[in-house]
């Protein structure tokens, strides 16, 4: 059975930083999609970012680009998401998500993703 925990979110000032984890248990995918995704009140989830596992593929949004980097550490099976410069608006709750679909995959919609977490609150102040 798959498990997605994340961890790391909290409230911090605009400019600032924050680094999301994800633990993922039961999950030995290779070249598959692991990623971040976020859903503020009153919006639909977005893809924030992602890669396939034990490739070089990763996806940002254009609205995180430059600022957000996401990685995985095989050996702990765990999944990160370091997030930089942050504003107002990347107040959401961010949710890790991992997925079974092999083949060539962008990794940026949420049907590509078959285990959601629990989703970690970030709160972006002026």
């Amino acid at each position: 059975q798959v498990q997605l925990v994340e961890s790391g979110g909290g409230s911090v000032q605009a400019g600032g930083s924050l680094r999301l984890s994800c633990a993922a248990s039961g999950y030995t995918y290779s070249r598959r999609c692991m990623g971040w995704f976020r859903q503020a009140p009153g919006k639909e989830r977005e893809g924030v970012a992602g890669l396939v596992t034990g490739g070089k593929s990763t996806y940002y949004a254009d609205s995180v680009k430059g600022r957000f980097t996401v990685s995985r550490d095989n050996a702990k099976n765990t999944l990160y998401l370091q997030m930089n410069s942050l504003k107002p608006e990347d107040t959401a709750m961010y949710y890790c998500a991992a997925g079974e679909y092999g083949g060539r995959r962008a990794c940026s919609k949420d049907y590509e993703y078959n285990y959601w977490g629990q989703g970690t609150q970030v709160t972006v102040s002026s």
